[in-house]
Protein backbone atom coordinates (compact mmCIF):
# COMPACT_ATOMS: atom_id res chain seq x y z
CA UNK A 1 0.00 0.00 0.00
CA UNK A 2 2.71 2.04 0.78
CA UNK A 3 4.94 1.55 -2.69
CA UNK A 4 1.45 2.52 -4.72
CA UNK A 5 0.86 5.67 -2.48
CA UNK A 6 4.64 6.83 -3.43
CA UNK A 7 3.54 6.04 -7.08
CA UNK A 8 0.34 8.01 -6.70
CA UNK A 9 2.68 10.82 -5.53
CA UNK A 10 5.13 10.42 -8.26
CA UNK A 11 6.08 12.18 -11.12
CA UNK A 12 6.59 15.32 -13.66
CA UNK A 13 9.69 15.18 -15.40
CA UNK A 14 11.28 18.59 -16.88
CA UNK A 15 14.64 18.92 -18.39
CA UNK A 16 16.04 22.68 -17.98
CA UNK A 17 19.10 22.73 -20.12
CA UNK A 18 21.75 24.97 -18.25
CA UNK A 19 25.57 26.04 -19.82
CA UNK A 20 26.49 22.93 -17.53
CA UNK A 21 24.10 20.44 -18.85
CA UNK A 22 20.86 19.25 -18.41
CA UNK A 23 19.03 18.71 -15.47
CA UNK A 24 15.99 17.21 -14.82
CA UNK A 25 13.67 18.74 -12.32
CA UNK A 26 10.94 15.88 -11.06
CA UNK A 27 9.10 15.18 -8.44
CA UNK A 28 7.29 14.47 -6.48
CA UNK A 29 9.62 11.92 -6.13
CA UNK A 30 9.02 8.38 -4.12
CA UNK A 31 11.55 8.10 -1.25
CA UNK A 32 13.38 5.22 -3.03
CA UNK A 33 14.70 7.47 -6.14
CA UNK A 34 16.43 9.73 -2.91
CA UNK A 35 17.71 6.99 -1.26
CA UNK A 36 19.38 5.91 -4.66
CA UNK A 37 20.85 9.13 -5.40
CA UNK A 38 23.92 10.49 -4.52
CA UNK A 39 23.61 13.90 -2.56
CA UNK A 40 25.58 17.04 -3.78
CA UNK A 41 28.30 18.35 -0.82
CA UNK A 42 27.31 21.75 -0.71
CA UNK A 43 23.79 21.45 0.10
CA UNK A 44 24.58 22.00 3.51
CA UNK A 45 23.09 25.64 4.46
CA UNK A 46 20.05 23.72 6.56
CA UNK A 47 21.83 20.56 8.00
CA UNK A 48 24.99 18.37 7.08
CA UNK A 49 24.25 16.68 3.66
CA UNK A 50 23.85 13.07 4.89
CA UNK A 51 21.30 14.35 7.38
CA UNK A 52 19.46 16.60 4.70
CA UNK A 53 19.37 13.29 2.87
CA UNK A 54 17.56 11.74 5.41
CA UNK A 55 15.28 14.75 5.98
CA UNK A 56 13.79 14.52 2.27
CA UNK A 57 13.69 10.52 2.58
CA UNK A 58 11.59 11.43 5.49
CA UNK A 59 9.80 14.46 3.78
CA UNK A 60 8.76 11.86 0.66
CA UNK A 61 7.37 9.09 2.83
CA UNK A 62 4.86 11.71 4.68
CA UNK A 63 1.14 11.42 3.53
CA UNK A 64 1.17 14.75 2.60
CA UNK A 65 4.70 15.67 2.22
CA UNK A 66 6.20 16.27 -1.36
CA UNK A 67 10.17 16.39 -2.25
CA UNK A 68 11.01 17.97 -5.79
CA UNK A 69 14.43 17.52 -7.17
CA UNK A 70 17.00 18.53 -9.38
CA UNK A 71 19.08 15.77 -10.87
CA UNK A 72 22.41 15.99 -12.63
CA UNK A 73 23.32 12.33 -13.82
CA UNK A 74 22.40 10.48 -10.55
CA UNK A 75 22.88 13.47 -8.20
CA UNK A 76 20.95 15.84 -6.16
CA UNK A 77 22.19 19.22 -6.86
CA UNK A 78 19.12 21.30 -5.56
CA UNK A 79 15.71 20.41 -4.36
CA UNK A 80 12.43 21.84 -3.03
CA UNK A 81 10.31 20.15 0.29
CA UNK A 82 5.93 20.57 0.83
CA UNK A 83 4.73 19.40 3.96
CA UNK A 84 2.79 20.20 6.86
CA UNK A 85 3.42 22.53 9.75
CA UNK A 86 5.65 21.68 13.14
CA UNK A 87 2.96 20.43 15.12
CA UNK A 88 3.75 22.98 17.45
CA UNK A 89 3.18 26.09 15.05
CA UNK A 90 0.31 28.15 15.08
CA UNK A 91 0.05 27.06 11.59
CA UNK A 92 -0.27 23.28 12.41
CA UNK A 93 -4.41 24.68 13.87
CA UNK A 94 -5.21 25.77 10.49
CA UNK A 95 -6.49 22.06 8.44
CA UNK A 96 -5.46 23.12 4.95
CA UNK A 97 -2.12 24.46 5.04
CA UNK A 98 1.00 23.36 3.68
CA UNK A 99 4.48 24.89 4.39
CA UNK A 100 7.34 25.15 1.50
CA UNK A 101 9.77 24.08 4.20
CA UNK A 102 12.88 24.66 1.89
CA UNK A 103 14.54 25.24 -1.08
CA UNK A 104 18.33 24.80 -1.68
CA UNK A 105 20.47 24.67 -4.88
CA UNK A 106 24.18 23.67 -4.67
CA UNK A 107 26.08 26.63 -4.82
CA UNK A 108 28.01 25.93 -7.90
CA UNK A 109 24.86 25.12 -9.99
CA UNK A 110 22.79 28.50 -8.76
CA UNK A 111 21.84 31.88 -11.44
CA UNK A 112 21.01 29.05 -13.96
CA UNK A 113 17.33 29.29 -13.13
CA UNK A 114 17.54 25.95 -11.33
CA UNK A 115 15.61 27.05 -8.00
CA UNK A 116 12.90 28.94 -10.15
CA UNK A 117 12.24 25.91 -12.49
CA UNK A 118 12.38 23.98 -9.03
CA UNK A 119 9.02 26.27 -7.52
CA UNK A 120 7.69 26.42 -11.45
CA UNK A 121 7.56 22.40 -11.70
CA UNK A 122 6.22 22.17 -7.50
CA UNK A 123 3.62 24.92 -8.36
CA UNK A 124 2.35 23.15 -11.72
CA UNK A 125 1.12 20.17 -9.25
CA UNK A 126 -3.02 20.35 -9.37
CA UNK A 127 -2.97 19.22 -5.65
CA UNK A 128 -1.64 22.51 -3.90
CA UNK A 129 -4.77 24.60 -5.38
CA UNK A 130 -6.12 22.78 -2.16
CA UNK A 131 -4.08 23.98 0.16
CA UNK A 132 -3.00 27.30 1.94
CA UNK A 133 0.78 26.91 0.98
CA UNK A 134 3.38 28.95 3.08
CA UNK A 135 6.75 29.64 3.69
CA UNK A 136 9.02 31.53 6.44
CA UNK A 137 11.57 32.67 5.57
CA UNK A 138 14.47 33.08 8.34
CA UNK A 139 17.83 35.06 7.90
CA UNK A 140 19.80 32.29 10.01
CA UNK A 141 19.34 30.27 7.07
CA UNK A 142 20.77 32.46 4.26
CA UNK A 143 23.99 32.10 2.43
CA UNK A 144 25.27 35.66 2.65
CA UNK A 145 28.48 34.91 2.09
CA UNK A 146 28.54 32.67 -0.76
CA UNK A 147 25.80 35.10 -2.75
CA UNK A 148 28.06 38.13 -1.75
CA UNK A 149 24.39 39.62 -0.91
CA UNK A 150 23.27 42.02 2.05
CA UNK A 151 20.41 41.04 3.91
CA UNK A 152 17.99 42.82 2.79
CA UNK A 153 19.34 42.27 -1.19
CA UNK A 154 18.55 38.03 -0.16
CA UNK A 155 15.62 38.97 1.02
CA UNK A 156 14.81 40.88 -1.71
CA UNK A 157 16.13 37.98 -3.67
CA UNK A 158 13.81 35.58 -2.01
CA UNK A 159 10.50 37.32 -2.30
CA UNK A 160 10.93 37.91 -5.92
CA UNK A 161 11.60 34.18 -6.56
CA UNK A 162 8.79 33.11 -4.48
CA UNK A 163 6.67 36.01 -6.46
CA UNK A 164 7.07 34.31 -9.50
CA UNK A 165 4.75 31.00 -8.59
CA UNK A 166 2.17 33.75 -6.55
CA UNK A 167 3.25 33.73 -3.20
CA UNK A 168 2.64 37.26 -0.95
CA UNK A 169 4.53 39.21 1.72
CA UNK A 170 2.67 39.38 4.77
CA UNK A 171 2.65 40.82 8.17
CA UNK A 172 2.35 38.39 11.21
CA UNK A 173 3.05 38.55 15.27
CA UNK A 174 4.54 35.11 14.96
CA UNK A 175 7.53 35.88 17.09
CA UNK A 176 10.10 33.07 14.79
CA UNK A 177 9.03 35.50 11.86
CA UNK A 178 9.64 38.74 14.12
CA UNK A 179 13.01 37.89 15.74
CA UNK A 180 14.56 39.79 12.68
CA UNK A 181 13.33 42.15 10.67
CA UNK A 182 14.53 40.78 7.12
CA UNK A 183 12.94 37.39 7.97
CA UNK A 184 10.00 37.14 5.78
CA UNK A 185 6.14 35.26 5.98
CA UNK A 186 5.18 34.49 2.53
CA UNK A 187 1.65 32.78 1.51
CA UNK A 188 -0.36 31.77 -1.72
CA UNK A 189 -3.90 30.30 -2.03
CA UNK A 190 -4.41 27.64 -3.69
CA UNK A 191 -7.56 28.40 -6.16
CA UNK A 192 -9.86 25.70 -4.33
CA UNK A 193 -9.40 27.53 -1.00
CA UNK A 194 -12.50 29.50 0.06
CA UNK A 195 -12.97 32.19 2.32
CA UNK A 196 -12.86 30.08 5.59
CA UNK A 197 -9.72 28.91 4.92
CA UNK A 198 -8.42 32.90 3.84
CA UNK A 199 -10.32 33.93 7.07
CA UNK A 200 -8.88 31.49 9.58
CA UNK A 201 -5.39 32.24 7.76
CA UNK A 202 -6.13 35.84 8.96
CA UNK A 203 -6.52 34.88 12.50
CA UNK A 204 -3.56 33.09 12.36
CA UNK A 205 -1.64 35.75 11.60
CA UNK A 206 -2.51 38.19 14.72
CA UNK A 207 -2.82 36.26 17.26
CA UNK A 208 -1.50 38.78 20.57
CA UNK A 209 -3.67 41.30 22.10
CA UNK A 210 -3.47 44.82 20.49
CA UNK A 211 -1.80 43.29 17.27
CA UNK A 212 -2.94 44.07 13.66
CA UNK A 213 -6.56 42.47 13.46
CA UNK A 214 -6.25 41.78 9.34
CA UNK A 215 -3.61 40.49 6.95
CA UNK A 216 -1.88 43.46 5.24
CA UNK A 217 0.63 43.06 1.71
CA UNK A 218 4.26 44.18 2.44
CA UNK A 219 4.78 46.54 -0.69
Amino acid sequence: MENRKQEEKEEKRVALQTPRGEVSIQGPVSTHLIEKCTFHHELANFRPPPRQKEALIFIAGLPEGMVYTALYGGSIIGYTTFHRPHKFSRWSRHPRILELGTIEVAPEWRRYGVGKKLLEVSFANPSLEEYVVITTEFSRHWDLRGSCLSVWQYQKMLTKLFGTVGMQQVHTDDPSILEHPANVLMVRFGKNTGARDRLLFAELQFEKEGSEARAVRVT
